[in-house]
């Protein structure tokens, strides 16, 4: 089925013969460009932010009272020209840390 999209400005778009499913593949094909690619949770390394997130915390809250729990994993920090950088954590690690609180029944 055809389809005539009109514009915001009520004009018809330079291909005016597009079907839907065309529309679909072009966006699909755009997103698909944009997206980076993802890393497995293996080796994943996160900071306080994606781990405050995943969590469902707030960054100062992992930061300051659950980042320094000696069961906590270890961060990474990896060698910068300025001196220490952010702390990262393998997020393998910390979805193991967070999955070993699971209540038992």
């Amino acid at each position: 089925m055809e389809t005539q999209h009109i514009t915001k400005t009520g004009k018809q778009p330079r291909e005016q013969n597009m079907t839907d499913v065309d529309l679909i593949e072009r966006l699909a094909d755009a997103v698909a460009q944009r997206m980076a690619p993802s890393i497995p949770l293996a080796v994943d390394l996160w900071d306080i932010a994606t781990i405050a997130a995943y969590l469902k915390r707030e960054p100062g809250t992992v930061r300051e009272q659950m980042a320094c729990l000696p069961s906590f994993p270890k961060a990474i920090r990896l060698p910068t020209s300025k001196g220490r950088a952010q702390p990262l954590y393998n997020a393998k690690e910390v979805i193991a840390w967070a999955q070993s609180y699971r209540e038992k029944n």
